[in-house]
């Protein structure tokens, strides 16, 4: 099926907290938003900037939903909303405050987190880790749905979580145990070639249900990622202004990065940043899309699409690796950032294929961004 005809139901937000969460009678329910002046939450100030769509969804379609009948429908308590100051980097750890919408300057932790069951955070950056460190800590489930926008909206935030669940759990099986995975990159007719290394470990995946004990669900959901143990070999990189460089890793880590075209500056600005704090070049995550859905322009969407593919440097202990902030040189560096390969956000970069091994064998999964046979003969069965 081609994910644009695709139809999706309309989006419930009833629907989806009660698939995600099926929360019980009493739970209390929060929303957490960013801003640069996380003060503007007093009044709803924030409202007045037209920039800040994925703020204003947090409002309309989340707190306006949840005051509307959401709560009473689902038996919950609460819904209150509150602010904390921007990150600025993906799963940066997060501020000690929060705002209310009456004003007051409150403790995130002590006065918001400890004091809900169901936490919904909708910001620019991710704050899955963080967050995930804190429920596990607290007992609190919640979900991140960082990027927010419409056309997420109508469709990974309309699927069903229950069916999302059952082809993510064909794939992890087909996928799980795995020795270690090759994935070819070709630019401008070179190739190269990245070898991760999972030394047989379960797979894991992201299936958007959020119902048993202290967890947090990252939305959209929709993958299928293992941590490395290891990795070698090279891969490109698409920076954010659109330069591409090829990263040199040896024992799981980025050690260089070289132009392959765009501006040299940007690279070397990483060059910089991997000599300072090293770290940052370790290789924390290989994940695989699992659903059909339209591109939305967003990475927290686009890495769900089957076919996809990525790669994510920095921070692991949210998926069960051991790199925390404290072995950061810098704990503003301390983020986990998500590398994207797919025809919407890469087009430079093709993938010929992606290879794993186990056992002896040798299974393709991807070709050209497609999922090959043994792939498909997994949804199949």
């Amino acid at each position: 099926m081609n994910p644009a005809s695709r139809t999706f139901p309309p989006f419930s937000l009833s629907r989806l907290l009660r698939t995600v969460f099926e929360p019980k009678g009493g739970e209390r329910v929060c929303i957490l938003i960013d801003l640069e002046d996380p003060r503007e939450m007093e009044g709803f100030r924030f409202l007045e900037k037209s920039e800040l769509g994925i703020q204003r969804r947090a409002h309309d379609v989340f707190y306006q939903g949840l005051k509307a009948g959401v709560l009473a429908e689902l038996g919950l308590r609460g819904g209150e909303m509150y602010a904390y100051e921007i990150t600025g980097g993906s799963n940066l750890d997060l501020p000690e405050a929060a705002y209310a919408s009456d004003g007051r300057r409150l403790d995130l932790v002590a006065d918001v987190l400890k004091n809900y069951d169901i936490v919904l955070c909708i910001s620019t950056y991710s704050a899955t880790a963080p967050l995930t460190a804190f429920a596990k800590e607290f007992g609190f489930r919640g979900a991140t749905l960082h990027g927010v926008n419409d056309v997420i909206l109508a469709s990974g935030l309309a699927v069903d979580y229950n069916e999302v669940s059952v082809e993510a759990e064909k794939l992890r099986q087909g996928m799980t145990g795995a020795d270690s995975v090759e994935i070819d990159y070709e630019v401008d007719h070179q190739r190269f070639t990245l070898r991760l290394e999972l030394a047989g470990q379960d797979a894991q995946k992201s299936h958007g249900l959020c119902r048993g004990g202290p967890d947090v669900a990252n939305l959209p959901a929709g993958e299928i990622y293992y941590v490395p143990a290891g990795a070698e070999g090279q891969f490109p990189l698409k920076y954010e202004d659109g330069t591409l460089g090829l990263m040199d890793v040896t024992g799981g880590r980025i050690h260089k990065a070289t132009l392959l075209r765009g501006n040299s500056r940007t690279v070397a600005e990483h060059n910089e940043k991997l000599t300072s704090d090293p770290v940052t070049g370790e290789l924390g995550e290989l994940g695989f899309g699992t659903q059909l859905l339209p591109v939305s322009g967003r990475d927290i969407q686009d890495e769900k699409i089957r076919g996809t593919l990525h790669v994510a440097t920095g921070r692991s202990d949210h998926l069960g690796g051991k790199l925390t902030p404290a072995r950061f040189a810098n704990r503003k560096n301390a983020t986990h950032d998500d590398i994207l390969f797919s025809p919407s956000k890469t087009p430079e970069i093709r993938v010929p294929q992606v290879r794993m091994h186990r056992g002896g064998k040798t299974e393709v999964l991807i070709e050209n961004f497609e999922p090959a046979t043994y792939l498909r003969g997994l949804l199949d069965a």
